[in-house]
């Protein structure tokens, strides 16, 4: 039995995916399919086939007998399309992941079979019944225990990346209106146990990991103990690995979290600081940030201290945001010490708070679905924004960009990391790092100034958003 496990082109890594040393550290490996791939019996003949690595010719490939895709919402539009040229051969498909699980009716419709939630309580009863040709048309998947997900088969997909991936903890408790982590994962932090996560890293064979948690330390003092013996566990084994994850930035007010973090070979940490006022903390439910009466640039100088280079996250877009927002947010990412700024527009994804806002306000215009999920990567605007056009969102981002990637203001940030850590291979990594941004976001600005959607968004680049026409229903 042969079974193929594709990940479909996500235009979000188009973005970036150009000809760069630095790009390539921002493709990584589809590790829910390795996982799957690991529970997988011997009778089937598995391949991986991550389409961010290249075009595969399906037409060439010998035929399988099962396809199983996954994909984000942003992969959803080339799913179906990969779907749908499977099916043509005769072959079933049976697709899964975020987008299937918030979606599943529109997902149905287009595959044989939709698996939604955790795959793994699942996956041999849908691989059983594919060998009996009698799938299900809904396979829901329970939240496991993460003492039963095997180790993922990272050779099948050996040698083609910069950057190894591995997960220690699934779950979210901050439950933030734009992201669909808890309604997928579950609001209860769950851990992956220790020995089979060091067990995992040895079998990397990447020297540089991404830890793919959306939470690596957690927010409460069990979490952070249980994150120290991760650390000393991963310190003991000597691995020789240096990696980079999302935390909170509750991370920065335990020092024996921080130098452990350091000896166990964390290079960088990503952190959602989301927007510049309490306002748009709150609007997003992230006040969890302002706990403590946060000062943000001593929280992040106590990573760095401990050579953890910061990339901070804000999104644009925000009921609060107003003409200047691009300017502010550039300004308090400054302020705050960060290394790099990651800029992001306000997206609804299916499954989220603010999902059911706007469609029940009737704000979503990029609403042609499934054709226009391809411009859900967080890097369009999709919807109507309260108080910027679509014309304005572009211009503030290119005015945070500008501001924040300015060649004087990166070669500050590199002198001042060479003073704090002594490292001159560091500064140099970070400088590197920061001409990559820069020359992404105009490459996406680019992009964002040639987009247009046939439609009512088509109306509302130039100007402030009309009403819009009902948004369809996509689930």
């Amino acid at each position: 039995m042969r079974l193929y496990l594709i990940n479909p082109h996500n235009p979000a890594v188009s973005l970036t995916n150009r000809k760069s040393l630095w790009n390539r550290f921002r493709i990584w490996k589809p590790l829910g399919l390795l996982v799957l791939a690991g529970m997988t019996p011997s009778e089937w003949e598995v391949t991986v086939v991550d389409e961010n690595l290249g075009p595969p010719d399906y037409a060439r490939m010998p035929r399988p007998d099962l396809v199983g895709i996954t994909a984000f919402t942003s992969q959803a539009t080339r799913a179906y399309a990969v779907a749908a040229e499977f099916r043509a051969r005769g072959v079933p498909v049976v697709m899964g992941g975020i987008h299937a699980s918030m979606c599943s009716a529109e997902a149905s419709e287009r595959v044989d079979a939709v698996v939604t939630g955790e795959a793994e309580g699942v996956w041999h009863e849908v691989l059983e019944d594919a060998k009996r040709g009698a799938l299900e048309g809904i396979y829901v998947g329970p939240r496991v225990s993460l003492d039963e997900v095997p180790i993922a088969r990272h050779d099948l997909l050996a040698g083609e990346y910069r950057l190894g991936s591995i997960q220690t903890t699934r779950g979210c408790p901050l439950r933030c209106s734009f992201c669909s982590v808890t309604a997928f994962n579950g609001g209860h932090f769950r851990h992956r146990p220790i020995d089979k996560v060091v067990d995992e890293l040895r079998l990397i064979q990447e020297k540089y990991v991404l830890i793919v948690d959306d939470n690596l330390i957690g927010t409460r003092g069990d979490h952070i103990a249980r994150t120290k013996e991760l650390f000393r566990a991963m310190i003991r084994a000597d691995l020789g690995k240096k990696w980079i994850a999302q935390v909170t930035i509750n991370m920065a007010d335990d020092e024996e979290l921080l130098e452990l973090a350091s000896r166990a070979g964390c290079l960088g940490v990503f952190i959602g600081f989301e927007s510049p006022s309490v306002e748009g903390l709150a609007e997003v439910h992230k006040k969890f940030n302002l706990q403590k009466d946060r000062d943000f640039r001593s929280s992040v100088r106590r990573l760095q201290r401990h050579g953890i280079m910061v990339v901070g996250s804000f999104i644009l877009g925000l009921d609060v945001d107003a003409p200047g927002i691009g300017e502010q947010i550039a300004d308090a990412a400054g302020r705050y010490g960060l290394d790099a700024l990651t800029l992001l527009i306000l997206t609804p994804l299916p499954g989220t708070v603010l999902w059911t806002k706007m469609e029940e306000q009737g704000r979503i215009v990029a609403n042609r679905f499934p054709d226009d999920w391809r411009y859900y990567t967080l890097a369009f605007p999709v919807a109507q924004y309260r108080q910027l056009s679509w014309a304005e969102v572009i211009e503030e981002e290119a005015t945070c960009s500008r501001a924040f990637y300015s060649y004087p203001a990166m070669f500050r940030r590199a002198l001042g990391a060479l003073w704090r850590t002594r490292r001159p291979l560091s500064a140099a990594a970070g400088l590197l790092a920061n001409l990559s941004y820069r020359s992404n976001a105009a490459h996406q600005r680019r992009e964002m100034e040639r987009f247009d959607l046939a439609g009512p968004g088509a109306a509302s680049r130039g100007e402030k958003q009309s009403p819009v026409v009902p948004v369809l229903q996509a689930h």
